[in-house]
């Protein structure tokens, strides 16, 4: 058997070495793409959280009786000050999430009478209280007794621990008195 020239014996160690190196700096680098994704997907997951709060205050102030007669204080028992909710996310009864909202009426108009339906239940209310300015022949305003409202609900979720906000940002459509929606809904 004959030895290799003396050029050539150290050149599989080289390579093996190189190869050794190469191998290494892709598993660190995977380890490191790893903890990326991992952060990523807890983003993510806050991110859900966050809306999932801010969407559960906004249904609890859009279904409160207090909604449209007192929008700064329509939460009936909030935690940390009016119109605010705190929502525990893990279960561990501490909180996690601090929701705030603002709710302010972005537009009211009186219905007219002409707009009615009188077969749908819901308008029947309005029907029967139509405002007439008697005395004048024709002097009738043809409004209803109902007013349409567009409220617009805003909330702000803001994680305790690591005080990132998400916004939320909903409206609604809620029919009122005519008489009583201008208190808190300024219209034309």
């Amino acid at each position: 058997m004959r030895s290799p020239p003396a050029r050539q014996r150290g050149a599989a160690l080289i390579v093996s070495l190189i190869m050794l190196v190469l191998i290494t700096l892709l598993a660190v680098n995977s380890f490191g793409l790893a903890k990326a994704n991992l952060q990523i997907v807890g983003n993510m997951q806050q991110r859900e959280q966050n809306l999932a709060a801010a969407q559960q205050a906004i249904e609890q102030v859009v279904s409160s009786a207090q909604f449209t007669q007192t929008p700064s204080n329509a939460i009936p028992a909030p935690c940390a000050g009016p119109n605010t909710v705190c929502v525990d996310v893990n279960g561990d009864g501490v909180t996690d999430v601090n929701v705030t909202l603002t709710v302010t009426c972005a537009e009211r108009y009186v219905i007219p009478d002409l707009q009615l339906d009188y077969s749908n239940p819901n308008d029947a209310g309005c029907i029967m209280g139509v405002n007439q300015t008697l005395g004048i022949v024709g002097a009738g305003s043809g409004n209803s007794a109902c007013a349409s409202s567009i409220w617009d609900t805003q909330a702000t979720a803001t994680d305790a621990a690591s005080n990132a906000q998400f916004v939320v940002d909903e409206g609604s459509a809620v029919r009122l008195a005519a008489t009583t929606s201008s208190v808190f809904c300024p219209g034309p």
